[in-house]
């Protein structure tokens, strides 16, 4: 039985960690016109897999990327300096929508396991009742 409950406890991590990223995603997007907003990345940190080991993937620290930000020529906008230009962000919303498309898909495949370890423990339950 503890091996169902381990496989629990690893989706129940990735299940958390992808909602994590999934909100940073959302973060990203929002402030995609922000001026001089950096794009956040979630690191992920990971445990050599062991059969006594219950720890799943977990969320580590946010980091902010590094790629250049935008220098936008607007000379209109209240923050634009004596050139017309303003700092931009770095988001591209096309990088965005994938690293969104990643995190769902990789929730579902969770969530698909969660659901199939505890169909097995139920089946397991029935079994040693009999």
């Amino acid at each position: 039985m503890t091996d169902l409950s381990q496989s629990l406890t690893i989706s129940s991590d990735g299940l958390r960690l992808q909602s994590q990223r999934l909100r940073h995603v959302s973060e990203n997007v929002a402030n995609a016109d922000t001026p001089g907003y950096q794009r956040k990345l979630l690191s992920v940190k990971t445990t050599a897999f062991s059969l006594s080991d219950t720890q799943g993937p977990q969320a580590g620290r946010v980091i902010l990327d590094q790629t250049p930000v935008q220098e936008i020529y607007d000379p209109a906008h209240p923050l634009a300096d004596a050139s017309g230009h303003y700092r931009g962000s770095n988001v591209d919303l096309v990088i965005e929508i994938a690293d969104a498309r990643a995190a769902q898909r990789a929730y579902e495949a969770n969530l698909k396991m969660f659901q199939q370890a505890r169909e097995m423990s139920g089946s397991l339950l029935e079994l040693l009742r009999k």
